[in-house]
């Protein structure tokens, strides 16, 4: 069982709520192995190792970067810098700020520009602050392009698929963020590597997530589910839907779809 964070295995209130924490336990119980991937950087998953005990890789930046529970790295993904670059410009052409992440080190030219705070709350780290965010372009493991106004940001999405091509992966992982990867790190490529990593068939997987980051993991896992606060493009991509993630979606979907459980 592979699960988004954001938006799936969290509250919008980034909580990890009892019941959900629970529902980890018996899928493990039940020998399910469970694993989580995300758009954040690995460390800003790591207030969830120990509740939900993990014993499986950890794929953070959407499987730009995969390690272990000790933050060992396993397998590392980067942008290209002259990709980078060229993803930092269409951003900002559309009037986006533009975070990298880079090493350990998370950019931004603001602290005080949107989502920054909210950000750094959830990830339990801060950004450093770079007045050139392209400065250094090595390493670099995402890119994100953020702001406010969703349609523009759905707009930035359409045109970096464009522009890059197959040169890096585009996808929002929220509304109001565009991650830039490297063109195969994307949770499609997490379930290839769980499938090789863990001896595990990609048709005995079951995958759960929210956003368009998700639909490529949805195509390549044996089993999907929507959360209820994804939108119908989304939901159109899964095998089934929950709840919302405000209404123990999660939960709920390992019960009911995994555990075979009423709920």
């Amino acid at each position: 069982m592979l699960a988004d964070v954001d938006g799936t295995l969290v509250t919008e209130q980034k909580v990890l709520t009892p019941r959900a924490q629970a529902a980890v336990l018996q899928l493990r119980k039940a020998g399910v192995r469970f694993a989580i991937t995300s758009g954040r950087p690995p460390a800003g998953m790591s207030m969830l190792f120990d509740p939900l005990d993990l014993d499986t890789p950890i794929a953070g930046f959407n499987g730009g970067l995969v390690i272990k529970r000790d933050l060992t790295i396993i397998e590392q993904k980067t942008v290209p810098a002259d990709v980078a670059a060229e993803a930092i410009k269409l951003i900002q052409a559309h009037g986006l700020d533009a975070w990298v992440y880079r090493g350990n080190d998370w950019l931004v030219a603001k602290a005080d520009a949107p989502h920054v705070v909210h950000e750094a709350w959830t990830v339990k780290f801060d950004p450093k602050i770079a007045k050139d965010v392209a400065a250094q372009l090595d390493q670099v493991s995402k890119v994100v392009g953020v702001g406010d106004d969703l349609d523009v940001v759905e707009r930035c999405e359409a045109e970096a698929r464009t522009v890059l091509g197959h040169l890096a992966t585009a996808n929002r992982s929220q509304p109001y963020y565009l991650d830039v990867t490297n063109k195969d790190a994307n949770k499609g490529a997490v379930v290839d590597f769980l499938a090789r990593h863990l001896g595990v068939p990609v048709e005995e997987i079951a995958t759960i997530g929210d956003q368009p980051t998700d639909v490529p993991m949805f195509k390549r896992a044996g089993f999907s589910i929507a959360m209820g606060n994804a939108s119908d493009q989304v939901k159109a991509q899964a095998s089934v839907a929950t709840d919302s993630y405000n209404d123990e979606g999660f939960a709920k979907a390992m019960e009911r779809f995994v555990l075979g459980q009423s709920t």
